[in-house]
């Protein structure tokens, strides 16, 4: 029984429902025992209310062990008559990759699968959770809650420990990666931006004192 008449599980359906029967770890976790799953979403803008999700990408962290095994991606079909317009410059799909894609229920419900008993990670999470739970309220009837882990948080709040106030694009996960020394990647493709997070959850874990799931959060 959730606590509280307000959570999503209790209006969830389908794979929602199905997401919401596993426990999510506690903040008491510890890193070692951590299970996330890095994801990131291409989308035609950046407002959940106003654009689209266009793919979806994942990638299970086992503790300290990247699981290529688990990998997924997707790419969502478009309703009839959609068009990724001026945003195809950014993510690369075309109107025939999304139109011969996955439907949008389904795609959200193999990540919900892979998801399940998980944190998220993800660098700005702000658009993976926002794009997310709009959909899930969409196709499921209830929004995404679950714990959270941002590359992007942990990085600005380490440099802020430093001294060293981020600015401009200190903060792209490309930028952020060249500090710890991680290759360059192509960006904008879902899967492989899901694998440049892992990798850099992977260096701030080696590099950054952390030892629970709430370390990460605060």
């Amino acid at each position: 029984m959730w606590p509280f008449r307000s959570h999503p599980a209790r209006k969830a359906t389908g794979a929602l429902a199905e997401f919401y029967l596993a426990t999510p770890p506690s903040d008491a976790t510890s890193l070692d025992d951590l299970q996330l799953l890095a994801v990131d979403v291409e989308t035609t803008g950046l407002k959940p209310d106003k654009h689209e999700l266009v793919s979806i990408g994942w990638v299970p962290v086992n503790g300290a062990t990247i699981d290529l095994s688990g990998a997924g991606y997707v790419v969502l079909r478009g309703v009839e008559g959609f068009s990724v317009g001026s945003s195809a410059t950014i993510h690369h799909l075309t109107d025939d990759e999304i139109a011969a894609g996955v439907p949008a229920a389904d795609a959200l419900g193999q990540l919900l699968e892979a998801l399940q008993g998980r944190a998220l990670l993800a660098h700005f999470a702000a658009m993976e959770t926002g794009f997310l739970s709009a959909a899930a309220k969409k196709h499921f009837g209830a929004g995404l809650d679950v714990p959270v882990v941002d590359t992007f948080a942990i990085e600005r709040r380490h440099m802020e420990r430093m001294g060293t106030y981020p600015r401009g694009e200190d903060l792209r996960l490309a930028r952020v990666r060249a500090r710890y020394g991680l290759p360059s990647y192509h960006n904008h493709n879902a899967l492989t931006d899901a694998l440049a997070c892992a990798e850099q959850y992977s260096a701030h874990r080696v590099n950054l004192p952390a030892t629970t799931l709430k370390d990460l959060m605060d």
